[in-house]
């Protein structure tokens, strides 16, 4: 016997039970407890030559899927603050969010959704960068990268 959940949300998260009458012996029961999490996250470490073009791919583990299919973000984090560098709905071309000088015209978003940064600076050593897709409302898969930059 199997339970099949489709569009799974966090609301869905307790405990589930099956029972079933057994002849002679009575009922059988098992229970299981589901949870439920709103965001999975992996974390990776790249490393980069100075004033090279630094590619960061996001979800590394989910090549095979079709990113194209939802809505993604890209963003980098500095001192605990994270700001929006592209952003990608499905069907539509990638927006830029030019609020950072540092990023402003370094930033592109390549085939698979690449994230593209050239030239590396040396400011850009210790960054996170992190991608960010949507799902569902409820369920986000989130990739964050940080950068170390080598001097040649």
């Amino acid at each position: 016997w199997a339970l099949h959940l489709k569009n799974v949300t966090v609301s869905l998260s307790g405990q589930y039970e099956c029972s079933f009458a057994t002849y002679p012996y009575g009922t059988k029961a098992a229970k299981i407890q589901l949870t439920v999490k709103a965001e999975a996250e992996q974390l990776y470490l790249k490393e980069v030559q100075l004033n090279q073009t630094l590619e960061i791919p996001c979800l590394e583990d989910k090549t095979s899927e079709n990113l194209s299919n939802y809505p993604l973000k890209w963003l980098v984090e500095e001192n605990g603050r994270k700001e929006e560098l592209v952003t990608k709905e499905p069907s539509y071309p990638a927006v830029y969010r030019n609020g950072s000088t540092l990023y402003s015209q370094r930033v592109h978003l390549g085939l698979n959704n690449i994230l593209r940064i050239f030239p590396t600076k040396i400011m850009d050593d210790g960054r996170v960068f992190s991608c960010h897709v949507v799902y569902h409302p409820e369920r986000v898969q989130k990739s964050s990268t940080t950068v170390r930059v080598f001097g040649k």
